[in-house]
């Protein structure tokens, strides 16, 4: 835990997005590096607004436990890292989502 989805414009390059959400998950120390799973999805066909402008949109799926203050270094955290990139006319997002434990099920074989 967590799951890092990256969903984003597919002019962006998933092999430069993908380091800089793990590296920034990492540094919110509340994981360790064997459980923090990134995976990402490539838009082509996408609107925002009326001019098509690049995004990433991260969702950090978590397992309940973490406050607020926890949830949002996390967060920043993982913003702080995608701003590195500089990039011009991009929106990037980032969410903390509490996965319900009573449904969640997971097996490792």
């Amino acid at each position: 835990m967590p799951h890092c989805i990256v969903e984003h414009s597919s002019s962006l390059a998933a092999d430069v997005l993908m380091p800089l959400v793990f590296e920034g998950t990492m540094k919110s120390k509340l994981f360790q590096e064997k459980d923090v799973k990134v995976r990402t999805q490539a838009f082509t066909h996408y609107q925002t607004g009326k001019e098509k402008v690049d995004f990433i949109h991260v969702t950090l799926k978590i397992l309940l436990g973490r406050n607020e203050e926890q949830k949002a270094n996390l967060s920043q955290s993982v913003l702080e890292e995608l701003m590195t990139l500089k990039l011009a006319d991009c929106s990037i997002s980032v969410e903390v989502v509490d996965i319900d434990t009573a449904s969640y099920a997971k097996i490792v074989s």
